[in-house]
């Protein structure tokens, strides 16, 4: 059962992200990045997904001081290939023109991305590498998911307008709201999944220590 809302989660979040490059209003700085990329340099959003959870597995390797996870190359991978299917589904589907509907199309999509990272980790199965990232992040700082979340963003907000990424006030209500979402549906998807994931013969706190403090 973990894994199968470790896939529906993955799912979830890449249509998020598919709403948000499909707004047309700015991307998360991390997306903005891959379609940077994408554009500048060529192959897939997809594709650059994966490129560059390999080069992240690497850093948290290094923050670590493990071996590499190599798991999280596995959730990159079924996350590109899902970027790239819902941007060719959403493109014959969602083409929003007038700037309310703009909004209302990265509205859902920022909503969406938040339930769906926070659905998956919650499995505390091989998370998206920049996930990782994020936790590590807020190991080492002794903070919490929007302090980390948000230095991660502002940190590829830079990378993304090097590459000429599609930045935008989307990006920038990423970078305020993105932690904040994230940190709220946590605990929702918590109270909600443990009940399933949990045994019943299991007492609550057998894995209180293994989940994300957040």
């Amino acid at each position: 059962m973990k894994y199968v809302f470790y896939v529906l989660g993955i799912l979830i979040l890449t249509l998020g992200i598919s709403f948000t490059i499909q707004s047309d209003l700015g991307t998360s700085p991390f997306d903005a990045l891959l379609v940077g990329l994408s554009i500048n340099v060529g192959l897939t959003v997809g594709s650059w997904e994966i490129i560059i959870a390999l080069i992240l597995i690497c850093c948290n390797s290094l923050l670590k001081k493990q071996r590499p996870e190599v798991l999280g190359l596995l959730t990159a991978f079924i996350t590109g290939i899902s970027i790239d299917m819902w941007l060719f589904l959403l493109h014959h589907l969602i083409t929003p023109e007038l700037w309310y509907s703009k909004v209302v199309c990265f509205g859902i999509g920022l909503v969406v991305i938040g339930l769906g990272t926070a659905t998956y980790l919650h499995t505390n199965f091989a998370p998206i590498p920049v996930d990782r990232l994020t936790l590590i992040l807020q190991e080492l700082t002794r903070t919490n998911i929007f302090f980390s979340r948000t230095f991660i963003y502002l940190l590829f907000l830079i990378m993304a307008i090097i590459s000429n990424g599609p930045i935008g006030v989307g990006t920038l209500l990423t970078v305020c709201l993105g932690g904040l979402i994230l940190n709220y549906f946590m605990p929702f998807t918590e109270k909600v999944l443990d009940p399933i994931l949990t045994p019943s013969s299991t007492p609550p706190t057998y894995d209180k220590d293994k989940k994300h403090s957040i």
